[in-house]
């Protein structure tokens, strides 16, 4: 059960102090000199307030690798990072594919309690690109799947894609595609370009990527239906979603935090922990991606929270696996790539951070503006602390973090779920 919470003289996105009364699971109210019988009251003296953050993009391994993180472990990772609900993907083992598996994630969701679980089910069957999955079925379950993605791998069928776009139509669904052409990457293993010729490591070239936003872009306006476009890495993928938003079409995307930081410079010393999928880019590729979440070319930021255990990552580079950690330092990097850079404000990391992926989503109970009557889900963060990145420290079970010895900017100080602490001067409750 939530009790009362009195947040005294929080800086609500950023503005000027004010107080939140929370309770019954509400912000009951907000303005100044607030109080309440029994309430606990928090000073959030220069902190600000932000609506719980919603990520679209996190792997949560279970089931079948609760070696690399379970959905305890992971929801936990997520509440210390702001989160009040993810999005769980479903290359897990069983592939979430069935009503029965995507229940099974949603059920464990709840029984953890730090932040909502939104299962996302497969397109195909086993992820393997040959036939539908039962999109129907896993949208009719309890865990009222709405977000279906192969991603890990490409749905490269146009025919099977056509279908996906044109069947999730019936329940408002969306096609979450992780644009990668197969037979372009093949055997890839970073970035192509000067730093790739240089290392002699495979290219992985960025029209691989826009060939299939391309195609998807075409195919989700010629049904009419719902098309998100998982992580965005080069700036040529940007024009082209620029171009379908400018024409109507229902076409949103995401960028993780990691593309918005680094570049594939930091691949020079051959550490596997900068492998990824896709591979971080140019610097001209950063640039694109940050002033196109500025300006809502790019909806929202999803982290693709990739947990491995080390013995996949310190291995050598081919056959290291693909994926960084990242629930625990969304909001820092966001605050130094975005905030301290000035392309955005507050506000705007709460519209790409919680308002649009929730809508994305279909949430309905997530991603509410902080004022009275909203679900009192909310984040206190202090921008103005600056520490050394130590994944020891976290909550995921996994390690695998780009960010690790890096300063940045931040911390999440407490995070409500309906009115209840999961974390609470920095610490899980």
């Amino acid at each position: 059960m939530s009790g009362t919470y009195v947040i005294k003289g929080a800086r609500i996105l950023g503005g000027e102090p004010a107080d939140l009364l929370l309770r019954d699971g509400e912000i009951a109210e907000t303005g100044r000199g607030l109080a309440a019988a029994g309430a606990e009251v928090i000073d959030a003296d220069g902190l600000v307030a932000l609506p719980g953050l919603v990520d679209l993009h996190t792997h949560l391994r279970e089931p079948g690798r609760e070696d690399a993180e379970t959905v305890e472990s992971g929801t936990r990772a997520a509440a210390r990072g702001g989160y009040t609900a993810v999005h769980a993907m479903a290359n897990t083992h069983p592939v979430a594919d069935t009503a029965g598996v995507v229940e099974q994630v949603w059920r464990l969701g709840r029984e953890a309690g730090f932040c909502d679980v939104h299962p996302v089910g497969a397109v195909t069957q086993g992820i393997a690109g040959r036939q539908l999955a039962e999109l129907g079925a896993m949208a009719d379950s309890a865990a009222q799947v709405r977000v279906f993605s192969d991603d890990g791998h490409c749905v490269s069928d146009a025919v099977i894609m056509r279908r996906a776009l044109e069947y999730v139509k019936a329940f408002d669904g969306v096609i979450a595609q992780h644009a990668q052409e197969p037979r372009l990457t093949e055997g890839a293993q970073m970035n192509e370009g000067e730093v790739s010729a240089a290392l002699g490591l495979p290219g992985w070239p960025a029209v691989a990527e826009e060939a299939i936003i391309a195609r998807d872009c075409l195919l989700a306006a010629h049904v009419g239906s719902r098309l998100h476009v998982c992580h965005v890495s080069t700036a040529g993928s940007v024009e082209i979603i620029r171009w379908a938003k400018s024409k109507g079409w229902r076409v949103t995307a995401e960028v993780t935090p990691h593309h918005l930081l680094l570049d594939d410079a930091v691949v020079r010393g051959y550490d596997p922990i900068y492998k990824v999928n896709p591979p971080l880019r140019t610097v001209d590729d950063v640039t694109a991606l940050r002033h196109a979440l500025a300006d809502g070319t790019i909806d929202a930021v999803a982290t693709d929270h990739a947990p491995h255990p080390v013995e996949a990552k310190e291995t050598e580079w081919a056959a290291a696996a693909m994926g960084m950690i990242g629930l625990e330092t969304a909001l820092s990097v966001v605050q130094q790539s975005m905030i301290e850079t000035g392309l955005l404000d507050w506000p705007g990391v709460a519209d790409r951070m919680s308002y649009r992926p929730a809508r994305i989503g279909r949430l309905n109970g997530q991603g509410r503006p902080l004022e009275a009557g909203a679900p009192a889900n909310v984040v206190l963060y202090d921008p103005a602390p600056r520490t050394v990145v130590d994944p020891s420290g976290f909550a995921s079970k996994s390690r695998n973090s780009p960010f690790a010895g890096l300063e940045l900017p931040g911390r999440v100080v407490a995070t409500f779920l309906r009115g209840r602490p999961t974390v609470l001067e920095g610490k899980l409750q």
